[in-house]
């Protein structure tokens, strides 16, 4: 635990192997913490600035991070705690007026206590040790105290008995050194600065030939210092090596400088030095023991200190820590009467250095311990860093979704925690704190391990979902919600930046990716791994990350040579730039050339709901149990003029509201279609049994956007087909065949097309008998195409050298169903019907393209695309998923091979929401598992999966789309 800046933060994942741990986790905490001490065991206790304590409960070998905070009030209303230190089972404070007090009852099951008691002495701190033992600091002399008769049966002690610490400074080493060396304990005035560290002296030698007996080889340690580096941590020489606990305290007082730091004297030149006679030094005052300049064993002295205190002073102790220290309860100390322990002869050593002497001693020793640094530094250099260079949080409220009980929008605080490492790389962890049953949780998210973000069509929320690998699976995104719109922006702009960042994806989209768009007009791409590319291996898909791109499109279609085109709303053809970003994405999301002026233009439909009435005719009265007289084509959302707003922001009314007479079914001359109920099916005329009426209104609105794309002038396109192209396709300086359909219907040949000219050059005219509304070119210059009234066409003849063909085959449709889009891939071709019945067409060869009839694959289907490899790609209307039905979900199918053309089962992804997709530019083989392979097909009911497959790496088995 820690804390920084009054919050609380949690070091994850610390444990023996991993002592550095892996990342700090932010602990939510009901007021601002000002000091936090943590026990050997299970206790931890915060101060607050307001003088409360916070004790954190349910801290257990499973649960180190505990499960909640509780307040503990203060001895006192008009003194709050300051200062606060916990052991196993105790817990001591000082409260701002200094005094001390223990709290009773403390226990793992009880962690806050039951009530205060005060004791006697004012203290500045205290310290626990870990067998409950105690230290402080005197509040008036400044003295450290111990905390005598601590046993488990008298947790809180009998009396405070004051510690003789020894320093240099004294002069004298009284028995307090030897004593603490035999408790396992040192104490020192160490100020640790930089290239500092401690040397031994003789007298260490001397100390430790005399507890290692006679018989024991004494270690040898220069300047240099213990080969262990974590020797190096102790406050004394050789107290390292033999002692596994310490205890450090820092002093207010400054010792005198002296010769202390030297190594034997074979190891330091001390030929220019004269050694006198001893000199008695006057008596200290207090323990009646002759002082001594000799060689000090209580640590390291700071250099260039000229006046040494007098005999009279003594040290202002500012901080104990005796956490590390284990002091048996009834284990006789001899911390508390000064002994002498020393030779006389060690006691009465002076030594007369002259100033020059001095600073070449001084000289000598910084060179030394300079090298010193250096070799431990180069030593560990292949340790990874342990803390990172620097970190950057972004927080806000949002609202999230909570999909359990009570399935609701709950109010959360979110924290985007964005950190750089050495090598310059970024990572992102989101936070959502939230409170269920009034008690505090959290979730997390690492953004490396996101798949997508995408906004949700939402006509009450600006919300936006999060998927993983994990939550694609289960059907179950984080869904969160903004205030504004430009608030949920500004929160996917700054995640997708995030996300990108982490997964060190940036730049224009390989040739060979995915293109998705929404049905809110947002495109996104999705690149083949690079690791598995080599392997013609591709990703499952729910692994698959997906990035928007700026700009504003309906339709979209890509080649694997680079080239892409896209349809907007109001049918205007765009051409890809090369460029990437654009819109809201700034920073490494856009890039600064090939980015344009976007728009599209989109019509709003609302519709005008009459019922029959024997006295007055159609009126806006309907029953109890009709629909909104002003509603939405299904009826369930109200829609009025007036309360009608354009789809976001981002989009502006251009036109005002006008009697729609396009709509399927006819109108009559005012627009009404009639029906004998609703809902119904609506015919432009009425009869004697027709009871209800509708209206259709539309009123244009228009966006502007940026993006990396190009607009083709001048003729509007309702669909568009690049041919997809194998990697061993034989491309011989051809141009990229590219179809399309106009919004009247016409078929048109695009001329020109390559990598250099993605836009082309001209338009070549291609007559038909009726207007088309699809159409598709096959990787071997296949065409296929569907009619307005549902049936399917194969244009004859079509190559290189004659790109337009010349004549077209006609192909009914399947049985009671009409056909409304195609999609060609190698040698497959599949087709999809106005009820969201997929397709496949049997028979087809290269001596009888058009096939011999059509085989149902699959229902739900909203949208088809049929790769280079002859891999299927779909969105689905409706996928039933662990936590509800997912509406416009990509799916892949799986198992496709020659000898299974149609594939097996169904590998589910991102999802919902989407209305178009296209893999033509997609040339990396499928992954084939064993659950691949032995994946059952459809039986029973059709579209009904009889056992699902399962994709490599899946937790759990996907369904296939199903029935209403």
């Amino acid at each position: 635990m820690g804390f920084s800046a009054t919050q609380v933060w949690y070091r994850e994942d610390v444990s023996h192997p991993n002592p550095e741990g892996s990342s700090w986790s932010l602990m939510d905490t009901p007021g601002e913490a000002v000091q936090i001490s943590c026990g050997p065991h299970d206790l931890l206790w915060v101060t607050l600035w307001e003088g409360q304590a916070l004790v954190r409960e349910g801290i257990n070998r499973n649960n180190p991070k505990g499960s909640s905070w509780s307040i503990v009030e203060p001895p006192t209303s008009e003194n709050g705690i300051m200062h606060v230190s916990v052991g196993v089972g105790v817990v001591w404070a000082i409260t701002k007026d200094r005094k001390v007090w223990f709290r009773r009852g403390v226990n793992s099951h009880n962690p806050c206590g039951t009530s205060w008691i005060e004791m006697v002495g004012d203290m500045m701190m205290v310290n626990v040790g870990l067998n409950d033992q105690v230290w402080g600091i005197g509040c008036e002399d400044r003295a450290m105290y111990f905390r005598q008769g601590v046993t488990q049966s008298e947790l809180s002690g009998k009396t405070w008995k004051a510690i003789v610490a020894s320093r240099e400074s004294d002069r004298s080493h009284s028995g307090s050194s030897s004593s603490l060396l035999s408790a396992g304990c040192f104490f020192g005035d160490e100020v640790r600065g930089s290239g500092e560290s401690c040397a031994p002296s003789d007298t260490d030698a001397s100390l430790e030939a005399e507890r290692l007996g006679p018989d024991q080889p004494v270690p040898a340690e220069s300047v240099d210092g213990p080969r262990n580096p974590r020797d190096s941590l102790a406050t004394g020489p050789g107290i390292g090596r033999t002692t596994e606990h310490a205890v450090e305290v820092t002093s207010l007082a400054t010792p005198a400088p002296g010769p202390g730091l030297a190594s034997t004297p074979a190891e330091l030149p001390w030929t220019n030095i004269d050694l006198k006679e001893p000199k008695r030094a006057p008596s200290h005052s207090a323990a009646g023991f002759p002082e001594t300049a000799g060689l000090s064993s209580l640590g390291l002295l700071p250099l260039g200190l000229e006046e040494p205190y007098g005999a009279d002073d003594h040290s202002l102790w500012a901080w104990v820590s005796g956490g590390g220290c284990a002091v048996e309860a009834h284990s006789v100390l001899k911390w508390f009467t000064i002994q002498s322990g020393l030779s006389p002869s060690v006691q009465t050593l002076s030594l007369s250095i002259t100033p020059a002497q001095t600073a070449a001693w001084r000289k000598q020793i910084f060179q030394q311990l300079t090298e010193r640094t250096k070799r431990e530094l180069e030593n560990f250099r292949h340790y990874e860093q342990a803390v990172e260079q620097s970190v950057w949080v972004k927080t806000g409220a949002l609202q999230w979704w909570c999909d359990w009980k009570p399935h609701k929008w709950v109010d959360v605080r979110v924290a985007l925690e964005q950190f750089t490492g050495l090598d310059g790389a970024r990572d992102s962890i989101l936070f959502i704190y939230y409170v269920v049953h009034e008690e505090k949780k959290y979730l997390h998210v690492f953004l490396n391990e996101v798949t997508l973000l995408v906004p949700v069509l939402n006509e009450t929320k600006h919300s936006f979902a999060l998927y993983t690998p994990e939550r694609t699976r289960q059907r179950w995104p984080v869904h969160l919600a903004a205030a504004t719109e430009q608030d949920m922006n500004d929160w996917l702009a700054l995640l997708n930046l995030s996300c990108c960042e982490s997964r060190r994806v940036h730049g224009r989209p390989s040739p060979q990716a995915i293109w998705s768009v929404t049905c809110k007009g947002d495109i996104f791409v999705s690149e083949p791994s690079p690791d598995l590319e080599a392997s013609e291996h591709m990703l499952p898909c729910d692994q698959m990350f997906w990035r928007q791109m700026g700009g504003h499109l309906r339709v979209v279609e890509a080649s694997g040579r680079g080239v892409v085109w896209g349809i907007g709303y109001d049918h205007t053809a765009w051409v890809y730039t090369g460029g990437y970003g654009g819109g809201c994405f700034q920073g490494l999301a856009s890039s600064t050339s090939n980015i344009y002026t976007q728009s599209d233009v989109k019509c709003v439909y609302i519709y005008e709901n009459q019922r029959w009435n024997p006295v007055t005719g159609y009126s806006s009265r309907g029953l109890p149990t009709d629909r909104y007289m002003w509603s939405d084509a299904s009826g369930l959302q109200e829609c009025t003029k007036a309360g009608t707003k354009p789809p976001s922001l981002q989009w502006t009314w251009v036109s005002d509201w006008s009697v729609d007479f396009s709509v399927p079914g006819g109108t009559d001359q005012e627009g009404w279609q009639y029906a004998s109920d609703f809902p119904a099916s609506y015919h432009g005329y009425k009869t004697m049994k027709d009871f209800v009426r509708r209206r259709c209104w539309a009123r244009k609105c228009k966006l502007v956007t940026t993006g990396p794309w190009l607009e083709v002038a001048p003729i509007t396109l309702g669909d568009v087909s690049i041919i997809p192209e194998s990697p061993d396709a034989n491309r011989s300086g051809h141009s990229i065949a590219l179809w399309a359909v106009s919004d009247k219907g016409d078929v048109l040949c695009r001329l020109g097309v390559s990598e250099l000219n993605p836009a082309g050059s001209s338009w070549l005219h291609v007559g038909t008998d009726q207007p088309f509304t699809s159409i598709s070119i096959g990787a071997c210059h296949q065409v296929w195409a569907v009619a307005r009234d549902g049936s399917a066409f194969y244009r004859g003849s079509v190559s290189p050298t004659q790109p337009a063909g010349d004549c077209w085959y006609h192909i009914p449709s399947p049985p009671k169903q009409r056909l409304k889009q195609v999609s060609v891939g190698q040698t497959s071709v599949y087709a999809l019907d106005e009820n969201g019945n997929l397709w496949y067409r049997q028979g087809v060869t290269p001596s009888y393209p058009q096939g011999s009839s059509w085989e149902h694959v699959s229902n739900n289907v909203c949208r088809v695309s049929v790769g280079p490899l002859d891999q299927v790609w779909v969105i689905a209307n409706k996928v039933q998923g662990s936590h509800g039905l997912s509406r416009g979900t990509v799916c892949h199918r799986t198992g496709v091979q020659p000898r299974e053309p149609k594939g097996q089962g169904w590998d589910y992804g991102i999802g919902g929401g989407w209305d178009h997709i296209t893999v033509r530019a997609n040339a990396t083989r499928a992954f084939r598992s064993r659950s691949q392979e032995t994946a059952t097909d459809w039986s029973g009911e059709p579209g009904l999966p009889s056992t699902p497959s399962r994709v490599a790496g899946a937790s759990q088995e996907a369904h296939g789309p199903v029935c209403c």
